[in-house]
């Protein structure tokens, strides 16, 4: 019984080891995280990598990280003309009294005031000013119902899906004191997942970089030297020199609302390398949200992508696939070509992971027929694309795209045979067939 025992406790032993071992470290080191929140992201902004998600599909509330499609359109309306940022903005009756409630977060305006855009702007980047955003949306739009209806438009443009605009700013409607935008409800609410908020953030860092310039200042005085001089202290507590700050984080949106939690769209650079996290209802231990809860699970998220992730080749250029080496070939002077992956591909992984990504050929049927190429055949034609999967299945893939397609290309050109040499390759086709058929023959007469 002793030895049976040692033999069973053994091969428990090896199972347990094996299950280890093929468990990615990359789920290992993300079960470690337990990042506190309904949801939660964490992107390479350079490629759109996703490195870690939790619920990221499901559609939540978005509070004042709305703000980013209000600057994303305030940013295109400056680049097509139709708005400066000396711009001035008369303030309408319902900016007005929005500016007045100090519960929101605000700058005050004065009923008989005249703004700038860019002091509108400055507020509502740095101080989530939520009456300075619908001057900004009535100053584009003219109304911000018409301005909801360009965010969902927008939203549709970009692909943010399970995303839903109901006001500018990302309060609650039942806070805007009847004044909602028309068309929505009493009660609506902003909606996007975690994913659609990531993808909304790399696409304005992208086409807008410049937002960075604004969203990075720790401390601003609205309306300074005046009688209407207001500190606004930046909501994001992880910029430099505020309480929680972080080395590289310089954007972007904080927000917060009672059915939407506490949230936070954050990016962080350091050297070449940027990151973008999303964390949208984040609580503490005890299961309650809080304003430190986003900022610690950020935290989290920021350590672990500078921590554990590198861009790493993954396959070089003049890669070719094992046992799809070359194409045949059909009326060439060469009876096959030689394919190859034209550029190398690198990609944001963790170091340890680079072994569990494999190439995998997809070639273009509208290029290569029944497994092959018609010559003349040029060098550098484009036959397929190479796809990186994993062997486990884990990856998370990218927030637009597969983002690992790369061209497999020919490596030589192929001339077309002259007729008399298909003749004479037919002919001997011919002939070859015949002496097969005549073998065939004899052998059944034995």
């Amino acid at each position: 019984m002793k030895k049976i025992f040692n033999k069973g406790l053994l091969t428990a032993l090896l199972a347990a080891l094996t299950l280890t071992a093929i468990v990615p470290q990359q789920t290992q080191a993300e079960e470690s995280l337990n990042i506190m929140a309904e949801a939660a992201i964490l992107v390479d902004a350079d490629s759109g990598k996703i490195l870690y998600e939790k619920n990221a599909e499901t559609p939540l509330g978005v509070a004042s990280m709305t703000k980013m499609m209000t600057e994303y359109l305030l940013f295109e309306a400056i680049e097509e003309g139709r708005v400066t940022w000396d711009q001035e903005y008369q303030v309408t009756d319902y900016a007005y009294q929005i500016s007045q409630d100090m519960r929101l977060s605000n700058v005050p305006f004065r009923e008989d005031g005249v703004y700038t855009v860019k002091e509108m702007y400055e507020a509502m980047a740095i101080f989530s000013a939520n009456a300075a955003t619908i001057g900004i949306a009535e100053t584009i739009a003219g109304t911000e119902s018409e301005f909801v209806r360009l965010m969902n438009e927008k939203a549709e443009e970009m692909g943010l899906g399970e995303t839903t605009f109901v006001n500018s700013t990302g309060l609650s409607n039942s806070s805007l004191m009847g004044m909602h935008p028309e068309e929505t409800e009493e009660t609506g609410e902003n909606i996007m997942p975690a994913r659609s908020v990531a993808k909304l953030t790399k696409i304005l860092l992208d086409d807008y970089p410049e937002v960075l310039d604004t969203t990075k200042i720790p401390v601003m005085n609205f309306r300074e030297g005046t009688v209407d001089e207001t500190r606004m202290e930046n909501w994001n507590s992880m910029l430099p020199g505020l309480i929680y700050e972080y080395e590289g984080v310089d954007g972007l949106k904080t927000g917060s609302t009672d059915f939407a939690g506490y949230s936070f769209a954050g990016t962080a650079k350091r050297d070449d390398t940027r990151f973008i996290t999303v964390v949208m209802g984040a609580v503490d231990n005890e299961g309650e949200g809080s304003y430190k809860a986003r900022f610690e699970a950020t935290r989290a998220l920021f350590d672990f992508g500078f921590g554990q992730f590198t861009t790493e080749e993954i396959i070089p250029a003049g890669y070719q696939f094992e046992g799809q080496e070359t194409l045949a070939v059909e009326k060439g002077v060469e009876e096959e070509v030689a394919i190859a992956v034209k550029e190398p591909v690198s990609m944001m992984i963790r170091t340890a992971d680079k072994d569990l990504y494999q190439p995998e050929l997809q070639l273009d049927n509208a290029v290569v027929q029944d497994g092959m190429l018609e010559a003349a055949v040029e060098k550098e034609l484009v036959v397929g694309t190479l796809q990186l999967t994993t062997a486990d299945g884990t990856d998370y893939g990218y927030l637009s795209g597969s983002g690992t397609k790369v061209e497999v290309a020919t490596t030589e050109s192929v001339e077309r045979a002259n007729w008399a040499s298909l003749a004479m390759r037919d002919a001997g086709g011919y002939l070859s067939s015949l002496w097969d058929d005549a073998g065939s023959f004899v052998k059944g007469l034995f």
